[in-house]
């Protein structure tokens, strides 16, 4: 029985790149970037989002041991609401491949377009689930975010992080209503901007109904 993507697959000094982190409201967009060794098979790999959490967390260990080379980038909230998200996203994916200790010949990218690199570089759809490399940046990235949004979760409670990870759940948006939103929302995200749309126009009423007294 197959356990995970077929690790013959794998190539010499080919680059695996992808993120996560596209949709949530909050937080930053993590990528990553994995060139695996042939020599070092790694069983199990596959989409992040198909492994359970335990399985995720002990590939997380095991990638980072038997990788030729890995990084894992960022881009944050600030970046994210001046460049807008796909452009965000280019650039952590950019700053990912920058960052290998070894160069690849070529990176193989999830999704159906490629940030500009210094490297031959091609798109994968769903490459997380078909590529052995694109699946271990899946798992280094998702890893690396649930943890900075557990870590999140405690600097401001109340609005679930841990749980949602920064998603538009219901739980979510309903926290947004009540609370407002944190420093690590993103203003350009309409249910975000909404708010504060929405609390700009309820000061300038109130400042109004003060000066008619």
């Amino acid at each position: 029985m197959q356990l995970g993507l077929d690790f013959n697959l794998v190539e010499e000094l080919v680059a695996g790149v992808d993120e996560v982190g596209r949709g949530p409201l909050c937080g930053p967009v993590v990528t990553a970037a994995v060139i695996l060794d042939p020599a070092r098979p790694i069983q199990g790999l596959n989409d992040s989002k198909k492994l359970s959490e335990a399985r995720r967390e002990a590939l997380f260990d095991e990638i980072r041991e038997k990788a030729l080379a890995w990084c894992v980038a960022r881009a944050d909230v600030a970046e994210i609401d001046q460049l807008n998200i796909l452009h965000a996203t280019m650039l952590a994916m950019q700053r990912a491949v920058e960052g290998l200790s070894v160069t690849p010949r070529l990176a193989l990218i999830d999704g159906n377009r490629c940030p500009q690199l210094a490297v031959p570089c091609a798109p994968v759809i769903q490459g997380d689930g078909r590529v052995p490399a694109i699946a271990a940046a899946s798992i280094l990235a998702k890893v690396t975010r649930d943890r900075e949004m557990h870590a999140f979760d405690l600097c401001y409670p109340g609005y679930g992080l841990a749980g949602h990870k920064g998603y538009p759940t219901p739980s979510h948006l309903e926290a947004l209503r009540r609370l407002g939103p944190t420093p690590i929302h993103r203003r350009s995200f309409a249910p975000v901007r909404a708010l504060l749309e929405q609390a700009v126009v309820t000061e300038a009423g109130l400042s109004a109904s003060v000066l008619l007294g």
